[in-house]
């Protein structure tokens, strides 16, 4: 293939050829080519034939992983888990096994932006994202990998808020308390933690189950005093004539205790 125009996306050349009279290489480059336009999905269709037509050749291995590449680029990330994960099962101790794997877990990641998306997503990505950090903690991706963790556990805590939030305005409170409970035992190290602990002591308050809304507030002001969802418990319990304090009858009691001794669930 002399020229980057001789060959249209079809299963022939110009002239009628079959793809099979060209090499590896040359239909290999007619996939680089079209990636270097930004057409993605002819740069994996280019990159899959090289897989089809000579698939025990090296060109093979590096077609793969760049038709990986290319399905991810072009938003086709059920192809791109595909043809990831051949990758990762014909070349596990190869070079770019970490890069496949990571583009694995990029499939699932990207998908999962919004916090009203299926959250099976979220927790896919959260798997393949662990593999990349312990399968190859020190490749380049690994970094990433840990960064878009956090990122995809704290947006598994905001779904479980976002539920929280919709029993507490109607009034569910032990729909909402089961909510906000998971976020605080599960989830205690994102973002999400103080608002969960505060609407707690909403909860609790509403059912007349002060014990347990002055704990969540000890919890609250031992490890997030300087935020608001802290004074607004505060606030709280004192129009009642109440403080923060721990008490040990009740699941939070737990939390606070190891919490005191510099300890999660």
């Amino acid at each position: 293939m002399s020229g980057c125009g001789e060959l249209k996306r079809k299963d022939v050349g110009p002239d009628g050829q079959p793809l099979e009279t060209y090499t590896a290489k040359q239909i290999y480059e007619r996939g680089e080519y079209e990636m270097s336009r930004k057409d993605y999905e002819d740069g994996a269709f280019y990159f899959g034939e090289v897989e089809r037509l000579y698939p025990y050749s090296d060109w093979a291995k590096r077609a793969l992983i760049m038709q990986a590449y290319s399905y991810h680029k072009n938003k086709d990330y059920e192809n791109a888990r595909g043809a990831a994960q051949r990758y990762i099962d014909f070349y596990p101790s190869d070079d770019d096994a970490a890069y496949a794997q990571y583009l694995l877990a990029l499939s699932y990641y990207d998908q999962i932006e919004l916090v009203g998306r299926d959250q099976g997503l979220t927790f896919q990505a959260l798997q393949a994202l662990r593999a990349v950090i312990e399968r190859y903690p020190d490749s380049e991706y690994a970094r990433s990998s840990i960064l878009k963790f956090d990122l995809a556990f704290d947006h598994l805590a905001g779904k479980e808020m976002e539920i929280g939030r919709y029993y507490l305005k109607r009034d569910h409170f032990g729909a909402a308390i089961s909510r906000f409970r998971v976020v605080v035992e599960d989830f205690q190290t994102t973002t999400h933690t103080p608002e969960a602990l505060h609407r707690l002591v909403e909860a609790y308050l509403s059912l007349g189950l002060v014990e347990e809304a002055q704990t969540a507030a000890a919890i609250l002001g031992y490890n997030y005093q300087s935020t608001e969802w802290y004074e607004d418990s505060y606030q709280l319990l004192t129009k009642q004539g109440l403080e923060p304090r721990a008490f040990d009858n009740n699941w939070l009691g737990k939390v606070y205790r190891q919490m005191v001794r510099g300890q999660w669930l």
